[in-house]
């Protein structure tokens, strides 16, 4: 399989390439040359396989190619040690629950797998010490860390902006030590994910180390992310629910969303997409005007949403060739503030006993809102509600349990590299490395 970049002025680069590299050398993201429909004999029959193999199958159709299929099977499997469950909140709207992995968020599963990958072309290639880059705004650094943490040939620098993320994220990634370096940026994800893209076009710094990014703009990262929708599909048709299935996700860098959309690619019956973001509302702005305008991210309830310029946003503009039409006619949108997000939180809480945390609420509130009467609406719940405690505590007048993996975090030591927004304090430091 052949990778070529959204911008089009890059070579094509092949897996090992697109996984090493993360980013073309003309600031595009990679793309795969096809998209490998899968059977319809596996939907018919998705019902009745597990978690595991459902994701062995369609990482195979994304990977298979370029990694011996024992060794696939291996990492899909070391990677999936979790299951993730759809749970009922009403009768047409269904919680699909993605913080059952190591750092109770959805993230764990694309972090797991690409350090497992990663350190499969480390070994097959013989490559030196690759260092990974990751810009975070809550859950990708917790999720990269532990992902990461101990493998032999890689080094991790989580950069996340100061004071904009919770603590309990903070501690996710701040107190693991190892192969584990957190960088305090004095600004906003937006400055953390700029310096991750300048590093990455600067030659001298590529000359001096080999770099590459655990964001969701590496396809090692992301892609794996379409396992969730597959899961999902099948055990709402153990259900009998998977004929008019509406799948709505809380959307910050649109990572996930892509996934979901390249696995309606590879033949999933999902009938349409929401994309529920917080008030950085860029993409619900460009469905309806047609108009992709960034512009500085909003500090938010939900913070692991606060992107104001998507990086993903290219691949989905790139799969659907540039076609507001055909983008439209797929996802719609939904935005929310922090107040709608404080309200649905307690109506949700009142009504079902369901705890959401302000990400999930986003994507309940998108379906609540907008579901016909046929349809059935599962949504992401992308986090569990104690890793977001004090706001939690706070909208529901309760005292939320910390489960034992979180609580373990806390107890650890904060090292932390404060650090300015200028790409010149950040490179020079790279190179003192």
């Amino acid at each position: 399989m052949k990778y070529y970049s959204t911008n089009k002025q890059a070579p094509l680069a092949d897996l090992r390439k697109a996984v090493v590299k993360g980013l073309a050398e003309d600031k595009g993201l990679y793309m795969p040359e096809t998209i490998h429909r899968l059977p319809q004999e596996f939907f018919d029959n998705i019902q009745d396989i597990s978690f595991q193999d459902i994701a062995y199958n369609v990482a195979s159709a994304f990977f298979g190619e370029d990694v011996e299929l024992d060794a696939l099977q291996e990492i899909v499997y070391d990677t999936l040690r979790f299951d993730c469950p759809v749970a009922k909140i009403t009768d047409n709207i269904y919680s699909l629950e993605l913080f059952h992995g190591p750092t109770l968020a959805f993230k764990d599963v694309g972090a797991r797998f690409m350090a497992r990958l990663l350190r499969y072309f480390i070994r097959m290639e013989d490559e030196e010490q690759v260092n990974v880059l990751v810009a975070t705004s809550g859950d990708t650094g917790s999720a990269v860390a532990n992902g990461f943490l101990g493998v032999e040939g890689i080094h991790v620098y989580v950069l996340y902006p100061k004071g904009k993320v919770s603590p309990i994220q903070e501690c996710q990634f701040t107190t693991l030590g190892q192969n584990i370096t957190a960088i305090e940026i004095d600004g906003v994800f937006d400055d953390c994910q700029a310096l991750v893209k300048s590093a990455f076009m600067d030659k001298e710094l590529n000359q001096h180390m080999k770099l590459t990014s655990a964001n969701s703009i590496n396809v090692a990262r992301f892609l794996p992310q379409a396992f969730y929708y597959f899961n999902a599909y099948a055990r709402m048709k153990e259900q009998g629910l998977a004929n008019q299935l509406v799948m709505c996700v809380p959307s910050g860098n649109f990572g996930n969303i892509c996934s979901a959309l390249f696995g309606h690619r590879m033949g999933l019956p999902i009938k349409r997409f929401i994309a529920a973001n917080n008030s950085n509302d860029i993409f619900y702005n460009y469905l309806l005007t047609g108009k992709y305008e960034p512009r500085p991210s909003i500090q938010t309830l939900a913070n692991a949403m606060d992107v104001g310029d998507p990086s993903n946003f290219a691949r989905i503009y790139d799969l659907y060739n540039g076609s507001h039409e055909q983008i439209t006619k797929l996802i719609s949108g939904a935005t929310y503030n922090d107040q709608q997000i404080r309200e649905t939180m307690r109506e949700c809480f009142a009504e079902t006993g369901y705890i959401l945390d302000p990400h999930g609420a986003c994507g309940y509130r998108a379906l609540k809102e907008g579901l016909k009467k046929e349809e059935i609406g599962v949504f992401c719940e992308t986090a569990h509600p104690a890793k977001f405690k004090e706001k939690v505590d706070e909208i529901l007048s309760i005292d939320i349990e910390i489960p034992e993996r979180l609580a373990a975090f806390m107890k650890g030591e904060k090292k932390s590299v404060p650090m300015s927004k200028d790409f010149a304090d950040f490179k020079k430091y790279l190179m003192s490395r």
